[in-house]
């Protein structure tokens, strides 16, 4: 879980990012979840668009997704999600808070 002050400094952090995963008209897929699942790993904090002609709801799609890939929502404006999840992978440069 993080904090509240954690969770400004990764939206401020997330605000120069531009969405790498895009989530269309069928909606959250299984293809999407491991997409999703291997950026996080990779990146650590990534933001998601939602497409016009997607169903899918941002809200109740963020916690969704923070729930299966055990990650932590950052937040979500509009069509636009952030997720962030600490990566096991050596290599990768972590967040520092």
């Amino acid at each position: 879980m993080i904090t509240s002050k954690q969770r400004a400094s990764l939206k401020a952090l997330a605000n120069g990012l531009d969405p790498i995963v895009f989530i269309g008209k069928e909606g959250l897929t299984e293809n999407i979840v491991v997409q999703i699942d291997s950026a996080l790993e990779n990146r650590e904090l990534i933001k998601i668009s939602i497409l016009q002609n997607s169903p899918s709801n941002g809200k109740v799609l963020v916690n969704e997704l923070a729930q299966i890939l055990h990650a932590e929502p950052v937040g979500c404006i509009g069509r636009k999600m952030i997720l962030y999840r600490k990566s096991k992978k050596q290599g990768v440069k972590h967040i520092e808070f």
